[in-house]
């Protein structure tokens, strides 16, 4: 078979393991689910505590996206939210369904950024809020908190990228030979 065909092939050959990254999305879910579920537990709404001088715990409730985008909108925002977390999980996992052999790298991307979705989706669908407790701050340079969905999903983001540009790379680098 010639190296053409054969990358043809797998192409369209769809990864017969492409399932377990749905085992990924769970475990990210699981731990999101458990750390916040520590937080909740054992501190109080507000609190901080000093871990060091740049790193703090703290719990905070968050209504709305990133970096607290519509927190303050009225309520109407986390039915906006869990609609968008419903479409999107549901297109990650269609495209999970659809996952080629030559593809298999995005898997990884789709496990983080699935589970990092459905972790923020369950506490905006159960309280209204999502739950972050990780601060990381400078002085009084503070960066919003997270959790650990928010840091998969940032993960799960930042790979893709990294993917798309070296498929981008491959395809200059055939155009050009």
């Amino acid at each position: 078979m010639s190296d053409a065909r054969e990358e043809g092939v797998m192409l369209q050959t769809l990864d017969p393991w492409r399932w377990r990254w749905l085992l990924l999305a769970v475990a990210v879910f699981a731990l999101d689910q458990g750390t916040k579920w520590i937080v909740v537990t054992e501190m109080v709404y507000g609190e901080r505590i000093q871990v060091l001088s740049f790193f703090a715990w703290v719990r905070w409730h968050n209504a709305g996206a990133a970096f607290s985008f519509l927190a303050d909108a009225g309520g109407w925002q986390r039915w906006f939210f869990v609609a968008v977390g419903l479409g999107f999980s549901a297109y990650i996992v269609r495209e999970l369904s659809r996952l080629t052999l030559q593809e298999r790298w995005m898997g990884l991307v789709y496990g983080l950024i699935l589970g990092g979705a459905l972790g923020n989706l369950y506490g905006r669908l159960v309280n209204g809020y999502v739950v972050d407790f990780i601060l990381v701050h400078y002085e009084r340079h503070i960066f919003p908190a997270f959790n650990v969905a928010d840091s998969a999903l940032f993960c799960g983001v930042v790979l893709w990228l990294y993917l798309m540009i070296q498929e981008s790379r491959r395809i200059n680098a055939r155009e050009l030979s």
